[in-house]
This record gives C-alpha cells, structure tokens and sequence, in this order.
C-alpha cells in the first residue's frame, strides 16, 4: 500500500515537488502506461484541493480519447482543435483557462467546470496524451499549477 503525506497547506512548489516525487515512486520501474496512468490520476485527485476531475485523454488515431481518470463519467472522444483539450493537444501548449465558458468551443462533460488545465504529454516532439484538471472554481489553476503540472508530465512521459 501506498502512503503519501503531501501538505496543501505548502507553498504550490513545495507540494508539486512532493507530488512530483510521489509520482515518479509510483510509477518507476512499471511499464504498463495505464497502471501508471490510472495511479497518477488517482494521486492528483487525492491530492490536489477544488477539483471535480483529473485524469488523461491519449491520442489514439489522431483525436483525443479518455484514458484513466477521477471524476464524473466524462466525453470520451475529442477531436484535436476542440475544448481545452483539443487546443493543448494541436498546439502542444499547455492550456490554463480561468473561465471555461469563456473558451471559443468549450466542451462541458461537467455542468459544474468553471477553470481548466490541460498540459500536453509529449514524447519524441509528439503529443502522445494530454492531462487534464477541472475545478468547480473560477480560476482555480493558476501558473504555478501549470509549472507543478508540466513538472509531473516531464517525469511520466516515457511511462505512459
């Protein structure tokens, strides 16, 4: 069993550190993409404070389908270009969106969504998944949940 003690109550780089380090014990030295998906998912749910959704779109055939995730039973397909998601994995740029339903194309899988962070999985120059965080609270994430995000993917990239 797995015991992580990560203090919200920490500076957002101290806890993504933590968060960071507890991700790459879970998934060091395992190579199959959705067991460590799905624990990742599952560690940023425990962990991070106002969110109603956290988990992984993979690129499949070139659109975006659901992969491991926490949360409400979401969309499963999303073509490339449309929502957040979509604009992360065209753009390979991670997506930091204050007002959701102020996002051209938004796709609301959750009534209850105001912010969204998407950061884009890459491997090789490729998106290979995106990660995604929904809040019930307008502008929940901000850049420093973005640098503490990408920091997380850096070390997962080559385990998904």
């Amino acid at each position: 069993m797995y015991e992580f003690a990560i203090d919200t109550n920490a500076p957002k780089s101290d806890m993504y550190r933590e968060l960071v380090k507890s991700a790459d014990a879970l998934t060091h030295g395992e190579t199959d993409g959705v067991a460590n998906m799905s624990n990742i998912a599952a560690l940023l749910w425990e962990f991070l404070p106002d969110v109603n959704w956290t988990g992984f779109y993979r690129v499949v055939d070139g659109e975006l389908v659901l992969g491991p995730f926490q949360g409400k039973a979401a969309c499963i397909r999303i073509p490339f270009g449309r929502g957040v998601c979509g604009a992360a994995a065209q753009t390979g740029e991670t997506q930091l969106v204050e007002d959701v339903h102020a996002f051209p194309g938004h796709i609301a899988c959750d009534a209850n969504s105001a912010s969204e962070l998407v950061v884009p999985v890459m491997r090789n120059g490729q998106v290979i998944a995106v990660v995604d965080l929904d809040s019930p609270s307008r502008g929940r994430f901000d850049h420093d949940d973005a640098l503490g995000i990408e920091s997380l993917v850096a070390v997962i990239a080559d385990r998904i």
